[in-house]
């Protein structure tokens, strides 16, 4: 399945709103990345992305990706140092193993959702805002469909 075709236009659009909503009352970023293949460890992948889209730039190095490779049926999640340092060990894998559990019932946006609830959450605690800070990072879904060469 090409990565364009895994959300629907609506489930994308619900999807965005999550990361907005997620992102209101924190300095944190969130971003969710879409491609068909992933050659390597996902983990990997996902820091390679994180780095192509400057998320590391982030002022309290904040930033959260949720990777997708949807051929090869691979996710990962990647938070910057600043978020990594905060929360507990098994977060990520806990959030993984949700995402996971939605998927394999046909679920994507709802555990797409619900896992950026999640990390919105915890960003909220461990990096507060009033909700005027800006908007560091587009909150659109980026997509990828030929990553022959990962």
């Amino acid at each position: 399945m090409p990565a364009r075709e895994f959300l629907s236009e609506q489930d994308e659009e619900k999807i965005v709103q999550a990361i907005a909503e997620a992102e209101e009352f924190t300095t944190g970023e969130i971003r969710i990345h879409i491609e068909a293949k992933c050659k390597k460890d996902p983990v990997e992948r996902a820091k390679t992305i994180f780095g192509q889209l400057e998320m590391h730039e982030t002022e309290a190095r904040n930033g959260v990706i949720l990777y997708i490779a949807t051929k090869d049926r691979k996710v990962a999640i990647f938070g910057d140092e600043g978020i990594s340092q905060q929360v507990e060990n098994n977060f990520w894998q806990d959030e993984i193993d949700k995402l996971i559990g939605e998927f394999k019932q046909g679920n994507f946006e709802k555990g797409i959702e619900s896992v950026v609830g999640d990390i919105g959450k915890k960003l909220k605690q461990f990096f507060p805002s009033d909700g005027a800070d800006p908007n560091e990072l587009d909150n659109e879904i980026t997509f990828e469909d030929n990553r022959d060469d990962d």
